[in-house]
């Protein structure tokens, strides 16, 4: 029987495949789609609603082709056809639900110990400062609002991916005019008290109890005490209550 001849051609190539031993040829544009798909970083997406979730995977991808979404409705349901392989990152869409939520905040937590060697980033509606500390604080590496673009999102995956931590410019913001009006009030204290005394002043006056006052401003527990005596003196107050009464009643 005559053999079969293949040409020589350099746009041609040839796998094997070991279990088959099967021969097959494939054109260079088939065979660096092969290879890209290896090269692609994996990032899991959670979240229970499935056209939405679809929807998200494909304009990541489209917007980044070294990123490959898997998009599943949970962390169980990824286990179940991991098949070994491990996310660089893992992006969990809370939607409407608020982090502060016990539920929705024990998630992230248990999806940032699982995943301990990689990236939790949120995605929610809203970018309320509280709700952004919220995430962070149980182990999130980022929180993106969906009111950016995609592109946006997709910067931020990989920014938590080289090791940052992404937040909002309106969270950002929001922690600004918060750090600088508690700083005014404690400025305003200032004719009145030692920068020591109006900064346990306004711990008073938030309702803050010795202990964490204490730890806050690195002080042992007695010297806040005497700080109170003398800011009560000033004040001529007679309790904690009185104290930060007149306290409110100065910086209004």
């Amino acid at each position: 029987m005559e053999q079969a001849k293949l040409g020589h051609d350099s746009n041609l190539r040839t796998m094997v495949d070991p279990a088959e031993g099967a021969l097959a040829v494939s054109g260079n544009e088939d065979w660096e789609t092969i290879e890209n798909d290896a090269e692609r970083e994996i990032v899991l997406l959670i979240d229970p609603r499935v056209l939405d979730r679809e929807c998200l995977a494909r304009s990541l991808e489209t917007q980044n082709s070294s990123l490959e979404i898997i998009a599943v409705g949970s962390a169980e349901e990824w286990h179940r056809i991991a098949d070994g392989r491990e996310p660089e990152a893992v992006l969990l869409i809370a939607g409407s639900r608020k982090i502060t939520d016990q539920g929705i905040c024990a998630e992230i937590h248990a999806l940032a110990e699982e995943f301990s060697q990689h990236p939790v980033v949120v995605i929610a509606d809203t970018d309320d400062l509280g709700q952004i500390l919220k995430a962070l604080e149980a182990g999130a590496r980022g929180y993106i609002p969906s009111n950016v673009g995609v592109g946006v999102a997709a910067e931020a995956i990989l920014l938590a991916r080289a090791g940052g931590v992404f937040v909002p410019a309106s969270g950002v913001l929001a922690m600004r005019d918060v750090i600088n009006s508690n700083s005014s009030r404690v400025v305003g204290l200032g004719n009145l008290f030692t920068a020591r005394e109006a900064e346990v002043a306004e711990a008073l006056r938030r309702g803050k109890a010795n202990k964490i006052i204490a730890y806050e401003l690195q002080l042992c527990e007695s010297t806040v005490k005497v700080h109170i005596r003398n800011i009560m003196k000033k004040l001529n107050a007679t309790n904690r209550t009185e104290v930060a009464y007149k306290i409110r009643e100065m910086q209004s």
